[in-house]
């Protein structure tokens, strides 16, 4: 019995020890093929027809990535490969079939359907394997076919570290990390673009070129797994903050039900904000949300009651850059300005800081894109759903601008491209952008089990789409009673589409090609570009020389020092003038200048342009500098009040304040009126050119002084209209 006992011991043993090594070898596999945790875990649940989809069957046409990619998708669809693959034959059009993309709308077809599986969840974002796997989408996007060169994904081993481990050590040094990542296993721009915005908090269609260029700054345009899920994390954290900031600031902020928090400000006591109001300024906490700024005034030990600057209305709202100081000093440019129609007099809200003013630039980013997308609401009349849609792209926008800039601590110009409505309103062809979303938004639906679309809508002919973003925030744990019922079950049709670019991505990236021109242009600009006003003058001389030079003969014809030279100008010019031609002037110089343009282009032949060549006043140091900058603005200060004693004598002469001369003046303006109205304009012209071009004849210029000199006379004997300065204390008084 003993020995038995011990045999059976033995066996159960070493059938542990099988059992355990088939169950590790198993789970190995299924990291290398699968890397999803979870389904090790729903063993209980498998029936006969999840034996198919346990052990699928690679599709020949696609690479191992690829193939990789599709198994891991049937899994989490809980279909076979050859059913994802009939699904794909026979679900899309023929447009997207073609024999050579048919391995890229394949994976993009099973990709889709994926991402929008997961997305259900309301913690996706925070699973390792979910960014593994978006990431080996874009991977496998690259190299879809088995017959285009691929690599395998690079083991999640090292890269699944700990996430704060690794956080600490990819920002200690974050190009030193990524150059040591194979360049072969990098992500590029187009399969970034095409994977990333399918889920909507990761990217949006508009900015997703913007959001490329910030993920890889400092690795060469190509995105690297470190930096990709670095950022993913990051946006998680990001969003799960602004559930708990909303749940704590429901009750002091009074936060309307559509109402979502989106940065809060000032809660450090090393890092205030200031609230400046006139010449008072006091600090507190601002938040904004994506309807209003709040400001929270910070009294003994608690903060008060909370004033609201609305930003949803039209309030004729104005959000700029603004200097601030003690007691009203314009000091500090580290301010955001606020001005409505609701407040007495503007609202500068202060971010102090040593080092430049990054807090200001931020704020004033996010503050203006909830402006601008409640003024892109009203433009277009959005309802309900259309407007739940827009103000959804808005704050993931904000919420992806918040997780690359807490990531990775360092700024640049071109975060604030980031934000959707920011990025629309300054590129070029960006009313374009938003026009199309606007008719994007025409189209918009909800798909549903429970709900389905009009049947007497034509989807072939018009694209429905769904609110894809105002769902991915629902489904992250912004509830709305509003829309629970509808967004619940909603089947999400996003931007995205398989194997197709839509009208938005067209508008985008011809607002693209623009920008690339734009800025090339502006690179120029940048160049040529010089300091001090000497040398501006001296380069504005050279520019305009063949004008003055024209000018200066003119002048030196008028004054008759050379008399036959003069006298031929002005015999061709009467006849010209009075024959009619000098109306085809303007045209002639129009049709020359445009010959020479042509003749220029087809000769140069792609040369490059001759500097302009100028030569520089003698420097000057910065007193005598500041002298010269002294004496212009003396010289343009007495040329403004010139014009201003001219406009107040014509105002003494319309109101009759010397009665004689506006009889004389009243007068001439009716011969004036009578020559116009019965005389040719040929000879009106004649008549003014020969009366100032034979002024400084030697026969005329006696009498031509005498009569300049009595209308000078006239003219200083004219008394200037009175003006009284009445000081800004006095005008309120008055109202």
């Amino acid at each position: 019995m003993e020995m038995e006992m011990e045999e059976n011991g033995s066996e159960n043993k070493s059938g542990g020890m099988w059992e355990n090594f088939l169950r590790n070898h198993q789970n190995s596999l299924k990291s290398l093929f699968l890397r999803n945790s979870s389904s090790s875990k729903n063993k209980t649940d498998t029936t006969a027809d999840d034996s198919a989809v346990n052990s699928p069957k690679p599709i020949p046409l696609l690479s191992p990535l690829a193939n990789s990619v599709v198994v891991r998708s049937s899994k989490i669809l809980g279909i076979s490969t050859e059913e994802l693959q009939h699904a794909f034959d026979s679900e899309l059009p023929l447009g997207v079939k073609e024999l050579l993309t048919y391995a890229r709308n394949l994976l993009e077809f099973c990709s889709y359907k994926a991402l929008h599986k997961l997305s259900k969840s309301s913690d996706y974002l925070a699973d390792k394997d979910f960014r593994r796997l978006t990431y080996d989408m874009m991977l496998a996007w690259e190299t879809p076919s088995v017959h285009t060169d691929e690599t395998p994904p690079p083991s999640s081993k090292d890269e699944h570290g700990g996430d704060d481990d690794e956080a600490s050590l990819f920002y200690s040094s974050s190009t030193n990390m990524a150059v040591q990542v194979d360049d072969q296993k990098t992500v590029g721009l187009e399969a970034f673009s095409r994977i990333a915005p399918v889920c909507a908090p990761i990217a949006d269609v508009i900015t997703v070129h913007n959001l490329f260029d910030a993920l890889t700054s400092s690795s060469g345009r190509r995105l690297h797994f470190l930096v990709y899920d670095k950022y993913i994390r990051f946006l998680d954290k990001v969003i799960k903050n602004s559930k708990n900031v909303l749940a704590s600031s429901v009750g002091s902020l009074q936060l309307a039900e559509e109402e979502i928090v989106l940065d809060v400000d000032g809660t450090i006591p090393t890092q205030p904000v200031l609230q400046h109001i006139g010449i008072s300024a006091w600090p507190g906490r601002l938040t904004l949300t994506n309807y209003a700024l709040y400001f929270e005034s910070l009294g003994v030990g608690v903060h008060e009651k909370p004033v609201r600057y609305d930003l949803g209305t039209d309030l004729k709202q104005v959000i700029k850059p603004d200097l601030t100081g003690p007691l009203g000093a314009r000091l500090f440019d580290k301010a955001v300005m606020y001005k409505s129609t609701s407040v007495a007099e503007p609202v500068y809200f202060e971010f102090p800081e040593f080092k430049a003013n990054v807090r200001r630039d931020y704020w004033l980013d996010i503050s203006l894109e909830i402006l601008r997308v409640h003024k892109f609401i009203r433009k277009y009349y959005l309802k309900e759903t259309q407007k739940a849609e827009v103000l959804a792209r808005a704050i993931l926008g904000i919420y992806r601008y918040r997780a690359v800039r807490e990531a990775f601590k360092y700024f640049s110009s071109h975060y604030k491209t980031l934000l959707s409505f920011n990025l629309a309103e300054a590129l070029p062809r960006g009313d374009m952008i938003l026009e199309t979303l606007s008719n994007s938004l025409t189209n918009l639906t909800v798909a549903s089990s429970k709900r389905s679309s009009p049947r007497n809508v034509d989807t072939k002919k018009q694209l429905v789409v769904s609110p894809a973003s105002a769902v991915a925030l629902f489904r992250l744990g912004f509830k709305s009673d509003k829309f629970a019922d509808i967004y619940e079950e909603t089947t999400v049709v996003g931007d995205i589409r398989v194997g197709e670019i839509n009208l938005l991505e067209m508008a985008v990236k011809k607002s693209l090609r623009d920008t690339g021109k734009a800025e090339a242009a502006q690179a120029t600009v940048d160049q040529v570009k010089v300091e001090g006003i000497d040398t501006n003058v001296a380069v504005m001389k050279e520019l305009l020389f063949p004008v003055i030079e024209s000018a200066n003969r003119l002048e030196r014809l008028a004054s008759w020092k050379d008399f036959y030279k003069s006298t031929a100008f002005l015999l061709l010019t009467s006849y010209m003038i009075l024959r009619g031609w000098i109306h085809y002037l303007l045209p002639s110089i129009f049709v020359v200048v445009a010959i020479l343009m042509l003749w220029r282009r087809h000769f140069r032949k792609g040369r490059s342009l001759e500097a302009f060549i100028v030569t520089p006043p003698p420097n000057r140091n910065p007193v005598e500098q500041l002298l010269t900058l002294q004496e212009a603005i003396t010289q343009f200060e007495s040329l403004i009040q010139a014009g201003n004693i001219v406009l107040l004598k014509v105002r003494a002469l319309l109101l009759a304040l010397l009665p004689q001369a506006t009889e004389k003046v009243a007068l001439l303006l009716v011969f004036i009126a009578a020559v116009f109205a019965f005389v040719p304009p040929k000879y009106i012209i004649f008549v003014i050119f020969f009366e100032y071009y034979t002024r400084e004849m030697p026969c005329r210029k006696e009498s031509s002084d005498r009569w300049v000199r009595r209308m000078r006379e006239w003219w200083i004997r004219i008394p200037a209209a009175p003006v009284e300065l009445i000081k800004p204390d006095e005008c309120k008084k008055r109202k």
